[in-house]
């Protein structure tokens, strides 16, 4: 049985509203706000209280430091959790990938790199105590996977740094990339970055509230006031049989891609080839054809289409354009992806390229790329088999 948490994001969530909720849940303020200390906060004080929202209970927290206004990078953030010595290293390594998420929203929309980028509201003690904090929580309590509900963003705009900008904020958005959202008519910011960010990096996934033996529940303030409901974020914690733990999670890279399809039966297989290759040159993730018997017992070709969904307009209008079709099917679809890198391996025929995954037991697979097994084959009159022998045997060895 895997110990689960359930965020009902019914208002949003934020920083402060994930870690009040897991301190209901009975996250120990004292040791998370002795742990936050030991970043070198040493002023950091962190208070817990209860209040009501549109006449529910729930639990606030209060963080309190001296007036800081410093704009930090990704690495002070690091240095500040490495240096931190009442936080264990398992909570150290899920605060800095929560910071990852943001990290790479915030270097996407303002253009720079993972290094470049500096937080502004992110890189507050607040937010800072609000991901470390949530992170010392999740480990503390237990909690091994974590669903959640389709996140409203709320509407309207807000002022932040760079001006005013339109809800979702633009880091915000970037960051509930694959995150399904709920519809909101409320004009006001209800997930902020930090509290995407965290949904983000915990949970397998979104939908409602799965088969599990609820133990206990925790309710997390906000602090607007909305009109006709509570500003509350609910985690529902208990046990359930079947999901996901969060250590196979982060195992893998999780996103959504667009599937389209069409059958086509009047089209030349020049024109299925050519359209498939631009198709590819286009940005498609994959592109594959498949034979099957169309009505009237006519033969065709099942062309199908893989790619990112902002992708979508233009990949129909290439299969549109170049092929005979008159209609394209198409879906949304989940995907988990393995950890990869491109590596580059010393051969005593030479170098060749590879790319090798990591699998959720931490195992690496080794795939030679083709083309230079071919070159390779071709210049020392062996066969691509012998080629990739070889190549596994020289990346086993180093």
């Amino acid at each position: 049985m895997t110990k689960t948490a359930y965020f009902d994001c019914l208002s949003g969530i934020s920083g402060d509203m994930t870690l009040a909720a897991l301190i209901d849940l009975g996250a120990s303020v004292e040791q998370i706000e002795s742990s936050l200390r030991s970043m070198g906060l040493p002023d950091l004080s962190l208070t817990a209280q209860d209040v009501k929202k549109c006449g529910f209970r729930s639990k606030s927290i209060t963080i309190g430091h001296p007036p800081q206004k410093a704009h930090r990078h990704l690495h002070h953030i690091h240095d500040m959790i490495d240096g931190a010595g009442e936080i264990d290293a398992e909570a150290k390594s899920l605060a800095k990938r929560i910071f990852g998420h943001v990290a790479v929203a915030e270097a996407k929309v303002h253009g720079t790199t993972l290094q470049k980028v500096h937080f502004h509201e992110v890189g507050a003690i607040d937010s800072i105590a609000d991901i470390v904090g949530v992170s010392i929580a999740i480990t503390s309590l237990g909690i091994r996977s974590a669903l959640a509900s389709p996140v409203p963003t709320g509407t309207g705009t807000i002022t932040i740094d760079h001006g005013t900008v339109s809800v979702p904020a633009p880091a915000t958005a970037e960051i509930l990339r694959g995150i399904p959202i709920a519809s909101s008519t409320i004009a006001r910011e209800l997930t902020t970055p930090t509290g995407a960010a965290i949904l983000k990096e915990l949970c397998v996934g979104f939908g409602p509230v799965p088969d599990m033996t609820i133990e206990a529940i925790g309710y997390g303030a906000g602090t607007m006031d909305l009109d006709g409901q509570p500003n509350i974020l609910r985690v529902l914690v208990g046990e359930c049989g079947t999901q996901p733990s969060l250590q196979t999670h982060q195992s893998l890279q999780h996103d959504h891609v667009v599937v389209l399809e069409t059958n086509l039966d009047d089209a030349t297989g020049e024109q299925i080839a050519n359209c498939s290759q631009r198709l590819l040159q286009a940005g498609a993730l994959d592109v594959t054809q498949t034979a099957c018997t169309m009505k009237k017992g006519r033969s065709g070709i099942l062309l199908s289409v893989i790619a990112q969904p902002d992708r979508l307009g233009l990949m129909e209008e290439l299969i549109f354009r170049h092929t005979s079709a008159i209609g394209v099917r198409r879906r949304i679809a989940e995907r988990d992806i393995l950890p990869r890198r491109n590596v580059s391996i010393e051969t005593p025929l030479g170098r060749i390229a590879a790319k090798v995954v990591r699998l959720p037991n931490g195992d690496e697979r080794m795939k030679v790329e083709s083309d230079d097994a071919y070159r390779l084959a071709e210049e020392n009159g062996l066969t691509c088999q012998d080629i990739r022998q070889i190549a596994e045997q020289s990346f086993s060895g180093s």
